[in-house]
């Protein structure tokens, strides 16, 4: 009971998590990259699957790693350093042969990145993103069972815009009176995915979040193109929710929502909006989805530097990413595993991070999951 919730969100197979234009991984290799700090690079064994993966914290990369050990896993892992100067083929820290492994794996796992504010290189979020064609991000919000918020309902998906908008990464070469960047071409594909998953996990509500009023001809834009995708799928519930209206209905009962789906900027404070409702990004797991095939699950909270190395971070965010990695690759009792683990875990409520209103170590909660295995 305790996993029933969030498994509903995450889904039970790989089908699940993609589009109808994208496909499962093909070929011996997959990836997972996370952090700041290096690249753990997971390769094809016999009939092991192989991962990437680039940490910041090492704890946090840590636990993930000694979860799926416990959890006998079938992955091997191999460490790759990224460069600590920048790399003038991406313009920033993340390197050409990054990417290509990326690409190469299509299956990801990635940590949580630091960007600069208002100056130094080029944001390894946004380069991820734009490089690799990561359209659309994928981040189930359900409260968990035994960890109690001021809402006990919460269970709905936000689907954000990936690649344009206010995040296009054009601001210095759009023409004066150009506030933001939206093309029919990414509304109808995010739209598109966002209806495909409300239909293959059976939900009933896709609501479109805009500020066309304002923004006419841009989110104008983006509500004719999910007009267009909804007249496909009549048995699901469309509406269109003006983006500060959405905020308050959220805070007074988010159980309204079922599928929301959002040009890139509104996205981006819709889901930690969301987040907050269940107890915060650290308890959060997100997936991209990119065309090809390519699927980099990710902890979305910050890289947070001043507990770096403290042995105090919450690694269940990474976690539950990587159980939707795991049921990507199709490892689907793996990821109900080490799903029931990590929810029985917060639930006894013995072993608990700080940030969950515990003292326990990363060490200690990690120690207890495994237990749970």
């Amino acid at each position: 009971m305790a996993s029933q919730l969030l498994r509903r969100a995450l889904g039970s197979r790989s089908s699940q998590i993609l589009s109808s234009t994208t496909t499962a991984a093909a070929g011996p290799n997959f990836l997972a990259s996370v952090g700041r700090q290096g690249f753990l690079l997971l390769y094809n064994s016999d009939n092991s699957h192989s991962l990437s993966w680039r940490r910041y914290r090492p704890e946090i990369a840590e636990s993930v790693k000694q979860v799926f050990k416990a959890a006998e896993v079938p992955i091997e892992w191999e460490e790759h350093y990224v460069g600590t100067e920048i790399d003038p083929r991406t313009q920033s820290f993340l390197t050409w042969e990054s990417l290509e492994s990326v690409r190469r794996n299509k299956v990801g796992l990635k940590g949580p990145m630091a960007t600069p504010i208002g100056k130094g290189h080029r944001s390894l979020n946004l380069t991820l993103r734009k490089e690799l064609n990561l359209y659309a991000n994928v981040r189930p919000c359900n409260s968990l069972p035994g960890y109690k918020t001021r809402y006990d309902d919460v269970n709905l998906i936000t689907i954000r815009e990936n690649t344009e908008g206010e995040y296009s990464g054009l601001e210095h070469q759009v023409l004066l009176k150009v506030s933001k960047i939206i093309t029919r071409q990414a509304s109808l594909r995010v739209a598109e995915y966002a209806f495909h998953y409300a239909k293959t996990h059976g939900r009933e509500r896709v609501s479109a979040i805009h500020k066309a009023n304002i923004m006419q001809k841009t989110d104008g834009l983006f509500l004719k193109c999910c007009r267009e995708v909804a007249e496909k799928y009549p048995e699901i519930t469309y509406e269109e929710v003006v983006i500060d209206n959405c905020c308050m209905m959220l805070v007074k009962n988010p159980a309204l929502f079922d599928v929301l789906v959002m040009p890139n900027l509104y996205g981006d404070i819709i889901s930690d909006l969301c987040a907050g409702l269940i107890g915060g990004l650290g308890l959060t797991p997100s997936c991209n989805i990119g065309e090809g095939g390519i699927a980099l699950a990710e902890a979305v909270h910050g890289s947070a530097p001043d507990i770096a190395g403290k042995n105090l971070a919450n690694p269940t965010a990474l976690l539950l990413s990587a159980v939707t990695m795991l049921r990507h690759l199709e490892l689907n009792d793996k990821a109900d595993m080490i799903q029931d683990a990590i929810l029985n875990t917060i639930a006894e409520g013995r072993y608990r991070t700080a940030d969950l209103g515990g003292s326990s170590s990363t060490t200690d909660f990690t120690r207890a999951i495994c237990d749970h295995l």
